[in-house]
């Protein structure tokens, strides 16, 4: 089972956390886990090859783990005597089409429920051949087999389908959804770990703001939250028996329905030592028993995503906060003991002009004003497309590195610290979730060389010049009309046989509210 990222990265994500310990605690399954830095003792022989991929700019390093285990990397030209190669995670769950021709399975959606089904299935078709194998394993809910499903290219080299090449394997696959009262939690606490020595719980997973960009909104749908007394409470009681670090997770964590009641009982003199982490909450949420209540617990800042200061823009993305809603959290932050506030922005979202990207900078320096001796941090990211969301027609706005500066002349000189995300990793990121897999053959040939956006546009430069006169399934697009350009939305998308959890016809009606009425 393979994380591809270092050791410190892979043991943070949740998601693999919970994958290697569902197979760990089966007695007929053998688990051995790999990172790019370390490793479990391999096995000789491997019947499954597993990855977790949670970013999309760690999918060349799956190429490369392949070739380390002499694993063929492309699926077709695997043997009997070759494991199957399997994938999950946000990441292929949203558009796995990038990574197809490398992987001989995908488990799209939650993997509580899938996994097992997969396992046990695994075991039962072990005499059959490879083929069989895979087409026995596509009638299960939630797993996709790439190779056999065909796409379909016009004479312009625009997709126009995506077929399965039998009339036994299902024409639409669906994302699995876990419906129980209880979400993840650590089953590993480490000192060397991304967050040392930390036990992470989920108290939510989705979001039910649906801000208009946001992948762990819409691909996680519906919202759900994990039972207080049969979930939380346990979680909290398991991990901080081995450590004092309680970090509580999810998009929206402060709208779990018992949210006061779990602070109420975190109040108990027997936490004093406890070091509470909160992931970033709804601004509109933040009260003085919450920011009490983190300094009680030897936190020094809370976190909130507010997106931009202009207002317009918050309207266009559905996020619904006001700026008084803003100052409010700032102040609820200072007066509880905390020393700092983050704030998550984003440039370069549909609609935005400079006059937004200077209400972005006078509602921070306000906030500072208002505030004196509260220490702000704004990391900033680019607005990257993502499969099932509304705005996933959009591109990348090439206004957006100027416009990060921008805020950067503005917020830098008066003692606010700003983080930008790489606006060229943006570009890479946006890359691989809007493309079909024609795009494997770039990462395939990259995977030695990724580390800068240079290369990048070498290598996709290089292949487009050797695939223009070749068969429209093998030729390229154009770099901006996959990264910058926007989409009609009656276009063909690489992942429409795939269902997430609303159909395109919803996210058309989410994405026109936002557009139509805000412009």
């Amino acid at each position: 089972m393979a994380f591809p990222n270092t050791y410190s990265i892979g043991i943070t994500s949740l998601g693999f956390q919970i994958i290697w310990a569902t197979l760990a605690q089966r007695e007929d399954v053998d688990v051995r886990r790999l990172f790019t830095d370390q490793q479990d003792i391999p096995h000789k022989n491997s019947d499954l090859f597993g990855f977790s991929l949670s970013w999309e700019l760690d999918g060349p390093i799956l190429i490369e783990l392949l070739e380390k285990n002499k694993i063929p990397i492309w699926s077709h030209l695997r043997t009997e005597d070759d494991p199957i190669v399997f994938g999950g995670g946000q990441v292929l769950t949203a558009n796995p089409e990038p990574f197809a021709p490398f992987l001989d399975v995908v488990l799209l959606g939650d993997g509580e429920n899938l996994l097992p089904k997969f396992i046990n299935t695994v075991k039962e078709i072990e005499g059959m051949t490879r083929k069989n194998k895979l087409k026995t394993l596509s009638k299960i809910p939630g797993i996709y087999v790439p190779i056999l499903y065909e796409p379909k290219y016009d004479s312009n080299g625009e997709l126009i389908d995506i077929q399965s090449k039998y009339e036994d394997v299902p024409k639409k696959i669906c994302k699995q959804t876990w419906g129980e009262n209880t979400l993840s939690q650590s089953s590993v606490i480490t000192p060397e770990s991304a967050w040392p020595n930390i036990h992470m719980i989920e108290v939510v997973r989705s979001c039910p703001e649906l801000c208009r960009f946001c992948l762990a909104s819409y691909l996680n749908l519906p919202f759900r939250n994990s039972s207080l007394k049969e979930g939380l409470i346990p979680a909290v009681e398991e991990g901080f028996k081995f450590t004092n670090r309680i970090g509580l997770l999810g998009a929206s964590i402060t709208q779990h329905p018992e949210f006061d009641a779990l602070l109420d009982w975190l109040k108990d003199d027997r936490f004093d030592e406890m070091r509470l982490s909160l992931s970033s909450v709804r601004a509109s949420t933040v009260n003085s028993k919450m920011t009490n209540l983190l300094h009680r617990r030897n936190s020094k800042s809370i976190t909130i995503a507010i997106e931009s200061g202009s207002k317009k823009l918050r309207t266009v993305i559905n996020k619904k906060l006001t700026e008084e809603e803003i100052f409010t959290a700032a102040r609820y932050a200072k007066e509880g003991g905390l020393s700092g506030l983050k704030l998550y922005g984003m440039v370069g979202l549909p609609t935005e002009n400079e006059d937004d990207i200077q209400s972005t900078a006078t509602l921070l320096l306000n906030i500072k004003k208002r505030n004196p001796g509260l220490r702000l941090k704004l990391g900033i990211s680019t607005f990257v497309p993502k499969a099932h969301t509304p705005f996933q027609w959009n591109g990348v706005n090439k206004q957006a590195k100027k416009r990060i500066n921008i805020l950067a002349k503005y917020l830098k000189p008066n003692g606010i610290d700003l983080r930008p995300e790489s606006y060229n990793w943006s570009l890479i990121q946006a890359l691989i979730s809007r493309s079909d897999r024609r795009l494997a053959y770039v990462i395939a040939s990259i995977r030695t060389s990724h580390n800068t956006i240079g290369e990048w546009k070498k290598v996709y430069k290089e292949i487009q010049e050797k695939t223009k006169t070749d068969k429209a399934n093998k030729r390229l697009p154009n770099w901006d009309e996959v990264i910058h350009k926007g989409w009609h939305t009656k276009r063909i998308l690489p992942w429409m046989h795939l269902e997430g959890p609303l159909t395109s016809q919803q996210l058309i009606k989410h994405r026109e509210h936002s557009l139509t009425n805000n412009q």
